[in-house]
């Protein structure tokens, strides 16, 4: 048995190297290597994929090999030969055709906030968002500029949509929501755009990209137009109320540092927000998965 001091050696260098996974699995995505065992319905070999990929066969090979052993693949031996196959894992949540693939999400962070996240130390010693210095933009343009592209705007769009089609089925079954004829998804510029008129709202991943001040702004906007009797659902990943945890939650955290002007929160300060804006009976339900729900009373 390794010595305490071994183990927390081995801690440091499975932390100062994840960065090295997480690229691994971008680059896999970016490259089609999921895509390409999906479609192929049998193990293939290096050279195989290789020639569907049109990549070079040294770097192909290190690739396919890293994946397997992060259980991204798995390998076969054949006539000494390798042959290679996604794992459960790839073929769920990585292959373009599935529908719970989390590949635009995952492109999304490869080409957006990884190169955000470059910056967190200037982001925690400003304690503002680093899309000046990765991407050129001002922090005063941040929300009017903050897609480089449409075809970037729509590859996000799409990445919550693929995050949705795993965690929404638990968010949308924490309350029972049958109360409310009329439900509203707010998105779109809802700081300047009329809201329609609905019995329940819901702000699913929104209000942690904004100051507690612009929340404050955004719920009365709701308060003010939300039906007598209705509600407000929020879906946001909660932190502990000492702030210490989830882990998980806590880099979403400092990612909305890197990325945007807010923070995610405790369910006492999603409390305080939506009582001041007018809201009541609020509860919390933890659904198990990366977010939770909220639902307050108008």
């Amino acid at each position: 048995m390794g010595s305490p001091q071994d183990h927390a050696y081995h801690l440091l260098n499975e932390y100062a190297n994840g960065f090295m996974v997480s690229q691994v699995l971008f680059a896999s995505c970016e490259l089609g290597v999921f895509d390409v065992l999906a479609e192929a319905r049998e193990a293939l070999d290096a050279a195989a994929v290789v020639a569907r990929l049109g990549t070079s066969s040294r770097g192909t090979q290190l690739l396919l090999d890293t994946c397997a052993s992060l259980k991204l693949l798995k390998v076969e031996v054949r006539g000494g030969k390798v042959f290679y196959q996604n794992t459960e894992l790839s073929s769920t949540y990585l292959a373009r055709g599935s529908p719970t693939s989390q590949r635009n999400m995952l492109l999304y962070m490869a080409r957006t906030t990884y190169r955000c996240w470059g910056h967190l130390a200037e982001a925690v010693r400003e304690g503002k968002n680093q899309y000046l210095q990765a991407f050129g933009v001002p922090s005063e343009e941040l929300f009017s500029a903050i897609y480089r592209s449409e075809a970037e705007r729509l590859r996000f769009m799409r990445g919550l949509q693929e995050v949705w089609s795993v965690a929404g089925r638990r968010v949308l079954a924490a309350f029972d929501l049958s109360q409310f004829p009329v439900i509203c998804d707010l998105g779109g510029d809802f700081f300047q755009d009329p809201l329609p008129e609905a019995d329940l709202y819901i702000l699913a991943r929104v209000l942690h990209d904004w100051t507690d001040e612009r929340c404050s702004q955004l719920l009365q906007r709701i308060q003010r137009t939300c039906r007598p009797g209705g509600g407000l659902l929020v879906v946001e990943s909660l932190l502990a109320e000492d702030g210490r945890g989830p882990v998980t939650t806590q880099l979403y955290s400092l990612n909305m540092l890197v990325q945007t002007e807010g923070q995610e929160r405790t369910p006492a300060q999603y409390r305080t927000l939506l009582a001041s804006a007018g809201f009541h009976g609020f509860q919390v339900k933890k659904t198990g998965a990366i977010y939770d729900a909220i639902l307050a009373r108008n």
